[in-house]
């Protein structure tokens, strides 16, 4: 498939509206079995993490399929695994429109969607009607309209709800669209919600479903490794470095079309700062955490760059847009040309 005509006609699109289309279309191909036709190639290169058998260590990340709409064509294009969401326990429609921001010269996207989704239970019943087989990571979140200190209740009652249809699950603590989430990324805060969600977690079953928890990249090292020795200590499966920025280096003092607008940055001028706090977690982490790195990756080089700093898995959602499936393929092909080396 010519990915770059695709792009060039999705790119004529607002960009919420291409991402309708392009999901539909890649639902009804899925419906059919036909998504694999959009993808180069599968390579099969396994890793064991978390307990989990993956075929391949690049995934996609949360934020494109937040409502599970087409996870059987998604899950043709290549991908060792699938994580959608982020789902809250109640439907939202997230900040008003428009909210999602192309900047085309950068390879990058700015966003302040703020959790829209149609809520823990439309998802569960999309679930029960895919015919995937794969690794299905399940994001969930808090909804916007609950204070942050009562935040443990609407995630315990998303990771009951999503935890038998789970190959993981992801606590998102780290959009800057939602107000004061990133709080919980606070010692005592992040203390007292680890310490609940373990609770339950284990209640649950414990590790036979990992918990992760993904992390934002604007922090400092130092907080980034007091985070990483927090989840080791209350011995959390895993840590996705990281969400969105809501810094714009990189992008800013140009002239560049939407770059004062509010919300988080991702793509290629994220790469950079989110290589530094991968390198930061991962050196604390050791064997104790497993590290998915996400954020910046348009080349395939860049997902073994993470690799090779340390993570166990990658994710890709911006450069995916921007690049399509030839991505996922010369990602896997980079991270196992690494391993050889």
């Amino acid at each position: 498939m010519n990915y770059d005509l695709t792009r060039k006609l999705l790119f004529q699109l607002p960009p919420e509206l291409a991402h309708t289309v392009a999901m539909r279309t890649l639902n009804r191909l899925g419906r059919f079995g036909l998504s694999s036709l959009l993808a180069p190639e599968f390579i099969d290169d396994p890793v064991e993490v978390m307990g989990l058998r993956f075929p391949n260590p690049v995934g996609l990340a949360a934020g494109l399929d937040k409502d599970g709409i087409c996870i059987d064509g998604l899950g043709g294009l290549g991908f060792g695994f699938l994580e959608v969401g982020t789902v809250t326990p109640r439907p939202q429609n997230g900040n008003p429109k428009p909210r999602l921001f192309r900047l085309t010269e950068h390879e990058a996207l700015i966003n302040r969607l703020g959790f829209n989704n149609a809520g823990v239970d439309v998802l569960l019943r999309r679930l029960e009607q895919t015919s995937f087989t794969g690794l299905l990571g399940i994001n969930i979140g808090k909804n916007r309209d609950t204070p942050v200190n009562a935040a443990l209740g609407d995630y315990r009652y998303c990771m009951e709800r999503v935890y038998d249809h789970a190959s993981y699950i992801t606590v998102n603590i780290s959009s800057p669209n939602t107000p004061g989430l990133r709080d919980l990324q606070h010692s005592d805060a992040l203390n007292q919600l680890l310490d609940g969600l373990k609770g339950v977690h284990e209640q649950l079953g414990g590790s036979r479903v990992p918990l992760v928890v993904k992390i934002a990249p604007d922090m400092s090292d130092e907080e980034a490794a007091g985070v990483a020795r927090q989840l080791i200590d209350f011995e959390v499966d895993g840590v996705i470095v990281s969400n969105t920025t809501v810094s714009r280096d990189g992008v800013s003092g140009r002239r560049v079309q939407h770059v004062q607008e509010q919300g988080g940055l991702s793509g290629a001028p994220l790469r950079e700062r989110a290589l530094q706090v991968l390198r930061v977690v991962a050196a604390e982490a050791g064997e104790r955490l497993a590290v998915i790195g996400t954020g910046g990756i348009t080349r395939g080089q860049h997902a073994a760059e993470k690799v090779a700093d340390g993570a166990n898995l990658v994710q890709i959602y911006t450069g995916f847009i921007y690049h399509g499936p030839d991505l996922i393929a010369d990602s896997v092909r980079a991270i196992k040309d690494l391993n050889r080396g």
